[in-house]
Formats: structure tokens, sequence, C-alpha cells
């Protein structure tokens, strides 16, 4: 809760941690089952490479800085906010960030909806994370002043965390906006 973070209310009840522990622990807790599935979707589908592209010590180092900076996002705006922030969105969305930056040609297959009927297409991971940003940004602009739900600061927050630390902690030699790879045919 942000409140108690910055202190700005006082908790009805003494905290069983310190509040700027719970920066790390509430990544790890979720809104409920679909909110956990979304989050381990984004993992799975962009996850590996920003590991691949990090090693995996500086990748969980990446992902829990991307995570307290978007916690911070969230927060900072209302610091005297009540609601408890949870969910490891705001981390993803870091590597959702690095992502962009390390393959934005690469080819992901989004499910589109037409009306009841649902197609796949394949679109370029620079197309598809702008526009996910893009969304973010602007539900964040109708959610101002609204209490609870989708932490959409956080998400933004993340993401740039994410676009700003992936030059520090990438592999040494390993090239931003990697260029597809040709064809085979």
């Amino acid at each position: 809760m942000p409140a108690a973070l910055f202190g700005t209310v006082p908790p009805p009840v003494p905290p069983a941690v310190d509040p700027w522990l719970t920066v790390f622990t509430s990544m790890f807790m979720h809104g409920g089952f679909m909110h956990l599935a979304g989050n381990m979707l984004y993992l799975w589908i962009f996850g590996n490479n920003v590991e691949d592209a990090l090693g995996h010590g500086r990748f969980i180092v990446f992902y829990l800085l991307c995570g307290v900076v978007a916690a911070f996002a969230q927060a900072l705006p209302d610091p005297a906010s009540p609601i408890p922030m949870v969910g490891a969105s705001g981390a993803i969305s870091g590597v959702l960030g690095a992502y962009l930056l390390l393959y934005p040609y690469a080819r992901v297959l989004v499910a589109v909806p037409l009306g009841f009927y649902i197609t796949t297409v394949y679109l370029p991971a620079g197309l598809v994370l702008s526009l996910w940003f893009l969304f973010q940004f602007i539900s964040s602009l109708f959610a101002a002043g609204q209490q609870g739900g989708v932490a959409f600061r956080a998400h933004l927050g993340g993401f740039v965390a994410g676009m700003v630390l992936l030059p520090l902690f990438k592999r040494r030699g390993l090239r931003l906006f990697h260029p597809p790879r040709p064809r085979r045919r």
C-alpha cells in the first residue's frame, strides 16, 4: 500500500513485514487466477529471450529492479492511497520494454477477435509492444482518479524501466534492435 510505504496513513494493524519489503513481496502475489495466467503468458512469450540476452543472474536483478520502479510509478502519484498493489505486471512490463529494444522485428503470434470469430496473425513485436504501451497509456488516462483496478502506471513505469535498464544489463556485444534472420527457402 502506498500509504503504508510512505507512512502517510498509519496502518490499522502493525504490519507483519516492513512496508519497504512489500515492494518485493507484492511482485509474487496476484489478484486472482486470470491475473496470474496473463502475467505468465507474457513472461512465457517474451521472458526467455530477454533472459538469454542478459544471463540468469542479471535477469533476476533486472526483473526485480523493473518491479521496484513499477511500484514507485504507481505509488508516487498517490502516496496516501490505501489500495494494495499486487502482481508481477510491472516487472513483466520491464521485460516487454527490453524485448522491444532487443527484438522489434521478431514475429509474435497474436489472437485477433473479429466479432464472434477469432483468428491469429503473426505481427512484428515492435508493433505489438508499441500498441500494448499505447493501450496502457490511454487506459491510465481514463483510470486517473479511480480507486482499485489495474495498475496502469505500474505497467508504464516498468516498461520504461526495462528500456532504460537494458543497456546496462545486456550481455556485452549484444546489439539492440536485432535485425530479423533471413528466411530460408
